[in-house]
């Protein structure tokens, strides 16, 4: 794995598999946003794939949410509001993609990642796959993400989530609320289901399917607006002193 971490797609039979990767538990600096953002529009657009899996690699984080080392480097307010519009490029290009997306949840999930997770039109999870929505405690807030994961779980939860930024909330919550569609005991379960439903997908009517993405997704036509407002807010708060010094002191014990 590189020290930068990596976004890859692999194509096979119609399935176009995206795979994220950083050695610091899958977490997403600025530029792994974008490839990842860049990379899903590409699938979208290309004929030989009819179907879109994202998955994160190893066995341990599914994604450790944004990076630490990134955060606490920003200082003004142009670095920040572009850092957090990696989240919303990555969310929009989701939403906006053609192609139905299968996201594959295999470990814990912090920020970002419970927007990864929220934006797929099919998510799987393996069991512990727990989710926590940090950023108030970092003196930010979930502003990008939000609306993605409001409407995957209702108001109610993402507010639950939201509020109480230090709980985790295991597997079983996140698909009882809608975050997850499933979730299964073993990874062997996961990637079954997974290659499942993707290979059912690969065979389907791609034009039936564009117009069924269309209809999941309506009421999101604003988003690419409300994002850019939400990482607008994002980029003033980050460049607080609650924020920086709490960065600092979670790094300190790690």
């Amino acid at each position: 794995m590189s020290k930068d971490g990596n976004v890859e797609l692999t194509i096979s039979n119609n399935i176009g598999t995206i795979e994220f990767s950083h050695p610091k538990g899958n977490s997403l600096p600025g530029a792994i946003l974008r490839k990842l953002a860049s990379t899903i529009d590409e699938a979208g657009k290309d004929n030989d794939i009819k179907v879109i899996v994202i998955k994160s690699s190893g066995e341990g984080a599914f994604c450790a949410g944004a990076s630490f080392d990134e955060l606490i480097a920003i200082e003004d307010f142009e670095a920040g509001k572009q850092f957090f519009m990696g989240f919303a490029l990555v969310l929009n290009a989701m939403r906006q993609s053609p192609k139905l997306i299968i996201v594959r949840v295999h470990g814990k999930t912090v920020g970002g990642g419970v927007g990864i997770a929220s934006a797929g039109d099919y998510t799987f999870a393996k069991k512990g796959a727990s989710v926590k929505l940090s950023e108030l405690a970092l003196g930010i807030g979930p502003f990008v993400v939000g609306p993605a994961v409001e409407r995957a779980v209702g108001t109610s939860a993402f507010s639950t989530m939201a509020v109480d930024a230090t709980t985790w909330y295991d597997s079983t919550w996140a698909t009882q609320k809608g975050l997850f569609n499933k979730e299964f005991d073993t990874t062997q379960e996961l990637d079954e289901a997974v290659s499942n439903l993707a290979e059912q997908l690969s065979k389907s009517s791609p034009k039936a399917m564009q117009e069924l993405k269309q209809v999941l997704w309506k009421g999101t036509e604003k988003w690419e607006d409300l994002l850019d407002q939400r990482a607008e807010v994002s980029g003033r708060l980050v460049l607080s002193d609650y924020t920086k010094n709490f960065i600092k002191k979670f790094k300190s014990k790690s």
